[in-house]
């Protein structure tokens, strides 16, 4: 057996968590392969809301086991309230959760130096979570970071206080003094405690190629999105992680022949939360209208997400690096508010070079979009049960997006709810 990849194509909040938990019922295995609480994915079904973090989203099914891998950050703090909050007996969810020895821990400090650091760039902001997220990647390749597997040692207490120590000199030298890490300490020791009392680590790389030996179905779920990449995102406006299918390989111990069906995510518009290049974006009450309707806040920080129109350029470049088999389309019911919807199918450079690749660096080289035209469906989508259901003029918009991109929309998410998605075949 081979592992299927799920991930966002756009600037994150694409919808992964939705898509997940439907997709959770035909997989025995999820794993989640990097990032950290600074991933909120958003899951609806029986009329309530959940928002997972750090959990992986195959969580509420029952015959689905659920992978932390090595190339996730864990805080201990968001994993022991996540658990606390889905309301059931931990021995249940326990069972259902593996983390790997490999696993990077984020510590107090790292979350003092994540705002520290933010705030000395000014207006410079990269947009950051405050979650300390960069800070522990940091450290992991700097070769100072805790993994989980060190909460076993006898040392743990030590190596604990070295890089706590190491961070404090750095936040004396940004001149950040306003924190109480006595109390932030105290609920890492008591999540710490949680975690050893409740829950399994183990070298999930071993596990999971034996899983996949053995005939298991498993689905590496991907945080953040491919225009957040390290490598290859809007640079510096990124995250800390390969967010791309590669990030699998690594994030999880997986060969890259182990890669199965490659699955990505998009909305049919776009939106980004925090600073960065955003081509598309919309900075009229369209814009404004879409955020409402979609409910545009993001699950982690809450913040107002900027709203655009879909960027063709965008995807087919998330599309290549990912080596997509097949699209999902997300929040297509939000689009039927408007009238008319414009894609952006190239771009025009400052030379007056048009081209649909995204340039280097959309800061240094800022584009122009060049627009198509679509009529709205200005219907309500959300008791649609099957494609067929769907308005011409939608139709006529996923084929549209087909035709450019070359891959299959074979889902098409039509409200919020696990119920509200259609299978295209």
């Amino acid at each position: 057996m081979k592992a299927d990849v799920l991930l966002g194509l756009q600037w994150g909040d694409e919808g992964k968590g939705k898509v997940v938990d439907f997709l959770a019922r035909e997989y025995q295995v999820v794993a989640r392969f990097q990032g950290g609480p600074n991933a909120g994915h958003t899951l609806e079904f029986d009329g309530f809301k959940y928002v997972l973090h750090q959990i992986p989203s195959g969580i509420f099914h029952p015959n689905t086991f659920n992978i932390i891998g090595n190339g996730v950050v864990l805080d201990v703090i968001v994993f022991r309230k996540e658990v606390l909050a889905l309301g059931k007996e931990i021995s249940e969810i326990a069972s259902k959760i593996l983390i790997s020895k490999k696993t990077q821990l984020i510590i107090p400090t790292h979350r003092l130096l994540d705002a520290a650091s933010e705030a000395a760039k000014g207006n410079e902001k990269i947009g950051s979570t405050l979650k300390g997220i960069t800070p522990t990647y940091m450290d992991k390749i700097g070769r100072n970071g805790l993994r989980v597997g060190d909460i076993l040692s006898s040392d743990f207490q030590h190596k604990y206080e070295k890089l706590r120590n190491k961070h404090l000199g750095l936040l004396k030298q940004y001149n950040f003094t306003d924190f109480d890490l006595e109390t932030l300490e105290k609920d890492f020791w008591e999540a710490i405690e949680f975690l050893k009392a409740h829950f399994q680590f183990a070298d999930t790389e071993y596990w999971l190629n034996e899983a996949l030996q053995a005939g298991k179905k498993v689905l590496a779920e991907g945080a953040q999105g491919s225009l957040l990449d390290i490598d290859f995102g809007s640079y510096p406006f990124v995250t800390s992680s390969n967010t791309l299918t590669a990030g699998t390989c690594t994030g999880l111990g997986l060969a890259p022949h182990k890669i199965g069906k490659v699955m990505g995510i998009f909305k049919a518009y776009c939106t980004r939360v925090g600073a960065g290049p955003f081509p598309t974006e919309l900075h009229d009450e369209i814009g404004e209208a879409i955020r409402k309707e979609g409910r545009e806040f993001g699950a982690t920080t809450g913040r107002p997400r900027r709203c655009g129109w879909l960027d063709l350029p965008a995807l087919k470049y998330a599309i290549m690096l990912n080596g997509v088999d097949e699209l999902f389309m997300m929040k297509a019911d939000v689009l039927s508010i408007v009238d008319e919807i414009q894609v952006c199918t190239h771009y025009k450079l400052a030379d007056g070079t048009i081209t649909d690749k995204m340039p280097y660096c959309l800061l240094s080289e800022p584009v122009e979009p060049i627009y198509k035209t679509f009529m709205g469906w200005k219907d309500k989508l959300r008791d649609a049960k099957n494609f067929e259901q769907l308005p011409e003029s939608l139709k006529e918009y996923v084929k549209f997006i087909e035709n450019e991109v070359k891959v299959p929309i074979t889902l098409i998410s039509v409200g919020p709810d696990r119920s509200q998605t259609i299978r295209k075949t």
